[in-house]
């Protein structure tokens, strides 16, 4: 059984966090997953206060579904209903796709076994609860306790750099007063319901004004939106 080399993990997560494009993530990721019997990859924005989970999709490679040719974005969204399960997982998990007398069926695992398509969901937390995700798939993938969390630690360095280099643009500006006062309630250890509940707004609104916040001062998450906005006194 094949184990993930510490130094190699290393290598990977800071080659990742000094990439300036989506490929050079990409071949860092693949460079410590391929040994290990992973050859798909998916990797997305998510959260928790959308009825289809997925926001966007930064990268999606691989032999998904069977069908030898390339998935898009909403073909796997449509037709991989393990991402629902997103919303209630707290910690990287398994899961196995076999086919069945009346088609596929998905199932989250302990240990993936036997035939079919299996793979790892590792979801990526903020500030403000789920963020994104990263699933890593293939048909004989090592699954030891070592792998799932090494693969865990090179999935969320990848989702924080891919969100850098393709949702954050260079900072806009000064906040507006809407979004530094969602910024501050969120500092505040708010959930987005309890923000939009008090200021009268929708929990999609809410994000958004801290999907802008985050563009204003060049940042790639809201912890980081939160620490600028403080460091200035813009919360003050």
């Amino acid at each position: 059984m094949s184990e993930l080399p510490f130094d190699k993990l290393v290598q990977a997560i800071q080659q990742i966090e000094q990439a300036t494009t989506l490929t050079a993530i990409q071949v860092a990721v693949r460079t410590v997953a391929r040994p290990l019997g992973y050859d798909r990859f998916v990797l997305f924005s998510a959260s928790a206060a959308r009825d289809e989970v997925v926001e966007r999709i930064h990268w999606v490679e691989g032999d998904w579904f069977g069908e030898g040719q390339r998935v898009d974005a909403q073909t796997y969204i449509r037709h991989c209903p393990v991402n629902l399960h997103l919303l209630t997982a707290r910690a990287p998990f398994f899961w196995s796709k076999c086919a069945g007398a009346d088609g596929e069926h998905y199932r989250v695992v302990r240990a993936p076994s036997g035939p079919g398509v299996h793979g790892l969901q590792v979801p990526v937390f903020g500030p403000a609860g789920l963020e994104g995700a990263m699933s890593l798939g293939g048909q004989r993938i090592e699954a030891s306790a070592g792998v799932r969390l090494g693969l865990a630690m090179l999935a969320n360095a990848a989702f924080a750099n891919a969100r850098r280099l393709l949702e954050v643009p260079p900072g806009l500006g000064p906040l507006s007063e809407r979004e530094r006062q969602v910024l501050a309630w969120t500092a505040a250890g708010q959930r987005q319901a309890d923000i939009a509940a008090t200021l009268g707004l929708s929990v999609r609104t809410v994000e958004n004004h801290l999907r802008a916040a985050r563009r204003r001062l060049g940042v790639g998450t809201t912890a980081q939106a939160i620490r600028i906005a403080l460091g200035s006194g813009a919360l003050d």
